[in-house]
């Protein structure tokens, strides 16, 4: 989406902002319609490179608004993230995901993170592709993964430029609060879905005095260490294929109905070792049916039938993750032995699906990236922010149930958790329950129920 470019002009305001008043710039947005979308307005937000340094250099984002439909009834703000890393928050701001009334009453805005979109994107997928196995059987083979991960870190900080080493969590936090500021408004309310709930936490923790209410859907656990990191989430991959063996046995229309469902895929996984992708790429491919999910699919997965999607994530979440996932996480696999004694853990946690694919593939991406994370992982402190919904699949490969779960019991005062006791990775639109809480949440600050039911595949 091309962004009209937005007047530079600065302006001294005087904000309250955890508790301390500061004089600091608000620069002024200029709106002008987003060619390729009549409904919205784009613009540029200038915010510093390194906000250590507020008067250094400065970069522009991206930033698109849905202004409210019905003015006279105009709550505020909403401020959204569609997660990734590496998804567009301003083509979010404009996508027809909320209801009619949350359009009316709210201005949805959406600035790009650092490295995505319009937002000097990070574009190094290229230099990953072709790189050794992310899964060492040996010194030699973890040294050997090593060493190209250092080479992609590298050439990719040197194509990026100074942004690479800017795009933290924290760091996005703030952004969001400069586009606060800039929007003139006290107050905002906040919408992130999957990585965009990082970015939430951190806000929370760093502004919660300017929330007026937010929702974190598909939470991904900022407080997760390596071992948590990876195994919840192997764990969460397995429970989700149980939950597809149920499906298969009291659906008629199952391609393996009335079989033995994981022995098929113990075959199917045998098979898989003597074509082109292998055992991993099936595994992969059942991820992605099972984060759907897609159940016909993940059972012709196991038949020989057409395959599902084995890529489902933002176009530039391989490059954007190297800034991000790794500055927010301490994934600093060491060595071999460290290496082994996760994918033991791993193994021994989803002997089903053979670990986590997304835990492991983040994991392994980070080796090899040097110092500690900008915005390492610690344990959630939200005490001057409001009441925060939490909404999670209960059946969610992705980001497991159990982490919204923790963040719960680490802010048991200020978060509200609504459980969809259905499957998949975001819980918002999965029903008229999930959806009538949630917007009740934002519309009217109502804590919302403790649980929706599934609605069935």
């Amino acid at each position: 989406m091309r962004r009209a470019l937005a007047t530079s002009l600065a302006a001294v305001v005087l904000i309250i902002s955890a508790g301390a008043v500061h004089a600091e710039p608000a620069p002024s947005l200029g709106w002008a319609p987003c060619p390729d979308n009549p409904e919205g307005q784009c613009g540029t937000l200038s915010v510093p490179l390194d906000w250590k340094k507020p008067d250094g250099p400065r970069i522009d984002l991206a930033i698109a608004r849905h202004q409210a439909t019905d003015p006279a009834r105009r709550l505020g703000v909403l401020l959204v993230d569609p997660g990734g890393p590496g998804g567009s928050a301003a083509e979010f701001a404009l996508s027809g995901l909320f209801s009619p009334e949350v359009r009316a009453r709210f201005d949805i805005v959406g600035v790009d993170q650092r490295g995505t979109g319009g937002s000097l994107a990070i574009r190094c997928a290229d230099l990953v592709a072709g790189g050794p196995s992310i899964h060492p059987r040996d010194a030699a083979g973890f040294t050997e993964l090593l060493r190209h991960n250092q080479n992609v870190l590298a050439q990719c900080r040197e194509r990026s430029g100074p942004v690479f080493d800017h795009a933290d969590g924290a760091t996005v936090a703030r952004d969001l609060d400069a586009a606060r500021r800039a929007l003139g408004e006290r107050k905002i309310s906040y919408f992130g879905l999957s990585y965009g709930t990082t970015f939430g936490q951190t806000y929370a923790e760093l502004f919660g005095r300017n929330v007026r209410a937010m929702v974190l859907d598909s939470v991904v656990d900022h407080s997760a260490e390596l071992r948590r990191f990876v195994g919840d989430r192997a764990v969460a991959s397995d429970d989700s294929f149980r939950e597809f063996e149920k499906w298969c046995a009291g659906t008629t229309s199952c391609a393996l109905h009335g079989q033995d469902v994981r022995a098929a895929w113990e075959a199917a996984l045998v098979r898989a070792d003597a074509r082109p992708g292998g055992r991993q790429g099936l595994l992969d491919s059942m991820y992605f049916a099972l984060r759907g999910p897609d159940w016909f699919s993940a059972a012709d997965l196991i038949t020989g039938g057409p395959s599902v999607r084995t890529q489902a994530f933002e176009p530039n979440y391989e490059s954007v993750r190297l800034a991000s996932v790794c500055q927010d996480f301490s994934l600093r696999i060491k060595d071999f032995r460290e290496y082994e004694r996760m994918r033991v853990e791993e193994l021994r946690r989803a002997p089903i699906m053979r670990g986590s694919f997304l835990g492991h593939d983040e994991a392994t991406a980070c080796i090899g990236v040097p110092g500690k994370p900008a915005n390492p992982p610690h344990r959630l402190d939200l005490g001057d922010a409001p009441k925060i919904m939490v909404i999670n699949s209960k059946y969610d490969p992705t980001t497991p149930h159990e982490w919204a779960v923790n963040i719960k019991r680490q802010a048991p005062r200020n978060t509200a958790l609504l459980t969809y006791e259905g499957w998949g990775h975001i819980a918002y639109p999965r029903s008229a329950c999930t959806r009538t809480n949630v917007d009740d949440y934002l519309l009217e600050l109502r804590t919302p129920a403790v649980s929706c039911p599934a609605v069935p595949q």
